[in-house]
């Protein structure tokens, strides 16, 4: 047996790693432990404002990888394992810390269900993580097969910004909080298809009406940061089970049109 392979393997393993694309993936897992860091300070609207650096982030050492061509298996697994932290386990412990620990002022059971949501969501994280890395190469990337974790700790984390803008204390949303954090686990491992905008080609041409779209986003970020950006996350957490629902209703008109039409059996 030919062991010419297994040394050049431990060869190439000993160069060492592509620093520019893991800096970009150490400043999303900076800003994940930030934001725990934050959240245990009571500090909440910063830990939410981290969790979103976080995730933009997390969108650029992808693309600095594809186009420095840096990409690599070290990078694919160091990339999962921070998004494990910055958009799982801190986003738990950001609105357990915020509003789910206020439960067990009511009771002792809604104390522990409302630390259980938060292990959940953790939990649906790392199963989603997982599902995705099984599947690079086989699914289509136009699409994700359930929420995307970037995206779901946009929705918990924007709610999170929302609330503490406008001094509404997290203990009085939290069977809102409770409710928001189980969706966003739920639909990480569900089925529904999400668009990923990775056929989304900046190179090409718009319409001149586009432009202007884009530009009043910013105007609107820049006055509501925090709405505007947790309505686009909710509004996109909501995007999957209603295409499932739209494509499933037109599937069954079809076939009952079909059925219909077709003739009558022997």
């Amino acid at each position: 047996m030919d062991d010419a392979n297994p040394k050049e393997a431990r060869k190439h393993m000993g160069k060492g790693i592509y620093l520019l694309p893991n800096l970009f993936t150490t400043g999303a897992l900076f800003a994940g432990f930030y934001a725990i860091i934050a959240a245990m300070a009571g500090r909440f609207e910063i830990a939410a404002i981290a969790i979103f650096l976080a995730g933009l982030l997390d969108g650029l050492d992808g693309r600095v990888a594809r186009l420095t061509n840096t990409q690599s298996a070290f990078g694919a697994e160091y990339d999962s394992l921070s998004d494990m932290v910055s958009f799982g386990v801190a986003p738990a412990l950001v609105v357990y810390l915020w509003s789910l620990v206020h439960l067990r002022e009511v009771s002792v059971l809604l104390g522990k269900l409302g630390w259980l949501a938060a292990f959940i969501y953790a939990t649906a994280t790392a199963l989603r993580l997982a599902r995705f890395n099984t599947q690079i190469g086989v699914a289509d990337k136009r699409y994700f097969q359930g929420l995307a974790s970037p995206a779901a700790a946009a929705v918990v984390m924007g709610a999170v910004w929302v609330c503490e803008s406008y001094d509404i204390a997290g203990s009085d949303v939290t069977y809102a909080a409770f409710v928001l954090t189980i969706a966003a686990g739920a639909l990480m491992v569900s089925r529904f298809s999400y668009y990923s905008f990775k056929d989304f080609d900046m190179r090409e041409r718009v319409p001149f009406v586009a432009l202007i779209a884009v530009v009043l986003i910013f105007v609107f970020l820049s006055i509501e940061t925090a709405t505007v950006l947790f309505s686009c996350f909710f509004l996109y957490m909501l995007s999957g089970p209603l295409i499932s629902l739209f494509r499933w209703n037109r599937k069954r008109t079809r076939l009952a049109e079909t059925g219909d039409d077709a003739p009558p059996e022997a």
